[in-house]
């Protein structure tokens, strides 16, 4: 179940991300409250699965989710060029991170 709620808590990661770079400094008010709230329940879930993993694997595990996927957001919506060295280095951190998770 731990691993379950990490990986919803990685995706909002990417969201709450992905909602903060729109918020224009906090000027807009949806990009700024979807950040809030993704941001807490986040926060929430990597608390939660904490609590039956190891910290560091947890975290990288987290990190590493949100990390690619808002990647893959920015160059879903046309913020970002995905370029061939980038996507190489966004398939090795799947990597390491499957790797985090395979040893854990």
């Amino acid at each position: 179940m731990a691993w379950v709620v990490l990986l919803v808590s990685g995706v909002l990661e990417a969201v709450w991300a992905t909602a903060l770079g729109a918020s224009d400094g906090f000027k807009r008010r949806k990009p700024t409250i979807i950040f809030a709230v993704t941001m807490a329940l986040s926060m929430a879930g990597l608390a939660y699965a904490m609590l039956s993993l190891p910290v560091g694997t947890a975290y990288a595990v987290w990190v590493g989710i949100g990390a690619v996927l808002t990647v893959l957001i920015a160059v879903l919506t046309g913020s970002e060029v995905l370029t061939w060295p980038r996507a190489a280095l966004l398939v090795g951190l799947v990597g390491c991170v499957a790797g985090l998770k395979v040893i854990s």
